[in-house]
Parts: structure tokens; C-alpha cells; sequence
């Protein structure tokens, strides 16, 4: 069994993993058990398509809310927060504080795309 060596780590939203898939499928002839549960299990959760999330992602980074970071936005593409409790919810989890302006800011964006 290989060793595999980590080049490089970055956070990625559902929508690159699955697109990371897709091109894992088009080189492998098949893939291995656990490329095929996160395929299931990325197929069964992702809202968006790869264009869609490029906008959206684009659009929250055009904010310029200076505490919303990468890994924030990919997480709130994730989850398409409909309102301001929604965003609490998914940005819990990350030591930001952002105004009630910023977040309504945000929420708008979302609901463009989706």
C-alpha cells in the first residue's frame, strides 16, 4: 500500500469535492469504496451546481466583509442559509462576530442563487 505525502490542505465545499470526484472518475476506470460513499454522500447533500457556487462565492467575496474568510464562505455555500438564525447557526462553529447589517448583507446574496 502506498504512502501517500501531503502536499498542500485547504478547505473545500461540497460542490469542489464533487467536482474533485468527477475528475477522479474520468481518470480511475472505478472508484474505491470510500471515493464512492463521499460520492453518495456529497451527491445526496449539494445544492448547488459548480457555476452557481462560483457566483455566489464571488458575489459574498465582492462584500468585502473583512472577518468573512474563504472557509466562511464555502461553508455558508454549503448550506444556503435562508436567515439571520440560519447564518448564526452555520458560522458557530468559527470564532467570527459580524453585524446584523453584514449578515443581512449576506443572506441577500444567498438568496439570489438559491
Amino acid at each position: 500500500m502506498t504512502n501517500p505525502e501531503i502536499v498542500s490542505e485547504e478547505v473545500m465545499s461540497l460542490t469542489e469535492v464533487k467536482e474533485a470526484i468527477k475528475k477522479i472518475e474520468k481518470r480511475d476506470s472505478e472508484l474505491g469504496i470510500l471515493s464512492q460513499r463521499t460520492k453518495d454522500y456529497v451527491n445526496s447533500f449539494t445544492k448547488l451546481n459548480h457555476k452557481d457556487h462560483m457566483t455566489l462565492s464571488k458575489s459574498l467575496k465582492g462584500l468585502d466583509i473583512t472577518r468573512l474568510k474563504s472557509e466562511h464562505i464555502k461553508k455558508i455555500s454549503d448550506f444556503l442559509p435562508i436567515d439571520i438564525e440560519d447564518l448564526k447557526v452555520v458560522l458557530q462553529a468559527y470564532p467570527v462576530t459580524l453585524t446584523k447589517k453584514d449578515m443581512q448583507a449576506i443572506i441577500d446574496e444567498v438568496k439570489k442563487i438559491a
